[in-house]
């Protein structure tokens, strides 16, 4: 018998509105799966467990919204009114959020249930999720390996089955890459398509809001509700939000799918080299022509991506300063010195590498050398992107370089960790959606992934071609906990 924090989002929001079953329930079946997996998985920083059941009752009493009665897993980075928000940072200890999120409302009022804050990368700097100040989030399909970044804790969640989905944020590849490592679907929207109202920002020219599903008619589902305008953000697209799942069936004879030349297959492991030619043929297989195409600058997005990601976070984050919120260092003997102290005790290894990076580049004598230059190219991979979206109407690479790898592998090696990325960041850099949905098994039994591109606001197009390809044949297997190395 299938157990309520199996069914899909949609299949729950079914029931939930029909009566047959409660949203009480729902959420009940949800935190006692929870009470299960967690000690395992460590994906949750704070569980909200009786706001969530009163929630579920009160939506018991009005059972409306295409989300009613859905759990959802909160990345720590989004603001939800009266809720601790920390971002996995000790910074911000102590801060709580004074109104939530447009992201979240959105959510709320479509019936969903926000069971809590999940855990994260440190302000979203990290591709494992081991760079929380709290606690390492482990990957369900292998308690061994990492659940990816920086949304591993909403990855962790929903691939073990605590909630029914994740909202993350995508900065860099930060949804679909945890999607890929935990046979999800994650989806990266057009940037400007939902609203940033409530996000803590990381890098404002590529930040944006997205959700990690079990199936690609649920991430669907909650994008179109995430999505639409938003005057408390300027850089919201005014577009009004659309149905994704209308035309979501409607098969993809005809499409024009795009691979790029310049991935070499040869250069992957045998296992993820095998999954990727075999989603080619699965593309073909479903109707698609897959036509060539080029795009030269693509060896060099991981660096453009950090060259400005790390820019634009050494200025987000000159705000948390331990003056206004958040942790305050106790000795200190002026205003520079309580700067210094302060944010020098908050933030962690990775973020302040970050942050010494990003001033570097845009300092003077450099900025033009770095910055400047990291603009540059980012304009010509933008054009280069666009020409192949007009050969093609959606552009097909792996989501991640191969699967999920150990706890504490790449932690020595930041480069490493940062290639981690490399399929992921064009897209981020260019504004284009993305979604990331499950191709295949490696030969140690874990997750591998398509990513899908599309041309910019034709996520309908994107989730067609990703719905299609999962009907051919892709798993839905419950992940295994199988014990640490």
């Amino acid at each position: 018998m299938t157990e309520l924090w199996e069914l899909s989002a949609e299949e729950t929001a079914r029931r939930v509105r029909s009566r047959e079953v409660s949203a009480v329930d729902v959420v009940e079946s949800a935190l006692a799966r929870t009470a299960r997996v967690e000690p395992l998985i460590h994906a949750w920083l704070e569980l909200f467990e009786d706001e969530a059941r009163e929630r579920a009752a009160e939506i018991d009493r009005n059972p409306i919204g295409p989300l009613a009665g859905v759990t959802v897993a909160l990345k720590d980075n989004m603001n939800v009114a009266g809720w601790p928000l920390t971002c996995a940072s000790k910074i911000l200890s102590g801060y709580v959020a004074p109104y939530t999120a447009t992201a979240v409302r959105r959510l709320i009022d479509a019936g969903a249930v926000i069971l809590g804050r999940a855990n994260m990368d440190e302000f979203a700097m990290g591709s494992s999720c081991e760079n929380s100040a709290y606690q390492v989030t482990r990957n369900p399909w292998d308690l061994g390996t990492v659940p990816g970044g920086s949304s591993g804790g909403p990855a962790a969640a929903v691939a073990a089955g605590s909630a029914a989905l994740g909202i993350g944020s995508d900065t860099g590849g930060s949804v679909r890459q945890p999607a890929a490592l935990c046979g999800l679907v994650g989806v990266k929207p057009t940037w400007g398509r939902v609203s940033r109202y409530g996000l803590v920002a990381f890098a404002s020219s590529t930040d944006q809001i997205g959700p990690l599903a079990r199936d690609v008619r649920d991430a669907a589902l909650a994008t179109g509700i995430l999505a639409g305008p938003d005057p408390n953000d300027s850089t919201c697209s005014t577009r009004p939000a659309e149905d994704y799942l209308a035309r979501i069936e409607d098969g993809i004879e005809g499409l024009r799918v795009g691979v790029i030349q310049e991935i070499d297959a040869s250069t992957f492991d045998p296992a993820s080299g095998r999954v990727w030619r075999e989603a080619l043929e699965r593309l073909q297989a479903a109707g698609a022509e897959l036509v060539e195409v080029s795009v030269p600058s693509l060896d060099a997005a991981i660096a453009v991506y950090y060259v400005i990601a790390m820019s634009e976070a050494s200025a987000n984050l000159a705000r948390f300063d331990g003056v206004r919120y958040g942790r305050r260092a106790e000795k200190a003997d002026n205003l520079l010195d309580l700067y210094l102290a302060s944010r020098s005790e908050g933030f962690g290894p990775e973020v302040k590498r970050r942050i010494m990076l990003g001033t570097f580049a845009l300092s003077s004598g450099y900025y033009q050398a770095y910055y400047g230059k990291a603009r540059g190219v980012l304009e010509r991979m933008r054009q280069e992107l666009h020409a192949a979206l007009e050969k093609a109407d959606v552009v097909a690479t792996p989501t991640a370089p191969g699967a999920a790898f150990g706890i504490g592998e790449k932690t020595d090696d930041p480069l490493a960790m940062y290639l981690s990325d490399i399929f992921t960041t064009p897209a981020s850099l260019t504004g284009l959606p993305a979604v990331s949905v499950p191709s295949g098994l490696d030969d140690r039994g874990l997750p591998l992934s398509l990513q899908l591109m599309g041309r910019p606001f034709e996520e309908a197009t994107v989730f067609r071609a990703a719905r299609a390809f999962e009907f051919q044949g892709s798993f839905r297997l419950a992940p295994t906990f199988r014990e640490a190395g």
